[in-house]
């Protein structure tokens, strides 16, 4: 297949249970929940999306006629040393992210990392699996690593997934106007229920990408 991406990066995990650990991230365009054009946020199943993945435009972006090539440009972002890492990101990255692929940048040498909203199944093969459940989208990927709530969400509430098998459960503030006001709310509710944690997006304090 084709892969297209809107960007890669080199920057540091920035939110979550990997947060601060250097990472290359490779952005997929496109999206099942939204399709990216600001005239349309408000009739989105995902209302608070704060990525661009419209597009194969950005740093690093563009068509990808084999995996082997994107894992050959994503190793091109890599300084050397340490434990390769990859995030992939969207968008929502299940849409292109496939064995080949993750086979492909393990050729490399890479630890692969997905960050999901959920509503597709994740293939085998993938070292940490991030699931971000949106209220209004069906969750079909009910397992993994780390799942990451967005908090507050109209329409669902932490205790909805914590039957679930994930071996860790963040909470992350939702960045709009009241952004200090739903880090206090998150804040308070890790404190009354420590089986979660509050993931904080460092990567936007620091200005990194």
């Amino acid at each position: 297949m084709t892969y297209s991406v809107k960007e890669m990066f080199l920057t540091v995990q920035g939110e979550g249970g990997q947060a601060g650990r250097p990472a290359v991230f490779l952005r997929f365009a496109g999206c099942n929940l939204w399709n990216g054009a600001e005239d349309d946020r408000a009739g989105a199943i995902c209302t608070f999306c704060d990525t661009d993945f419209v597009g194969v435009d950005g740093p690093g972006g563009g068509k990808f006629a084999t995996a082997e090539a994107l894992a050959v440009a994503v190793a091109g972002f890599w300084p050397g040393g340490g434990d390769p890492y990859v995030v992939c990101t969207g968008g929502e990255p299940l849409l292109q992210l496939d064995r080949t692929l993750i086979n492909a940048l393990h050729e490399a040498g890479f630890e692969v990392a997905v960050e999901t909203n959920g509503t597709l199944i994740a293939p085998a093969g993938i070292d940490w699996i991030c699931v971000s459940p949106k209220s209004n989208a069906p969750l079909k990927q009910t397992s993994g690593h780390e799942l990451k709530l967005v908090y507050p969400q109209a329409g669902t509430t932490p205790e909805a997934y914590e039957h679930l098998d994930f071996q860790t459960f963040c909470l992350q503030p939702l960045d709009d106007l009241y952004k200090m006001e739903n880090t206090r709310q998150a804040l308070e509710y890790c404190l009354k229920h420590p089986r979660w944690r509050l993931s904080l997006q460092i990567h936007k304090w620091i200005g990194a990408p």
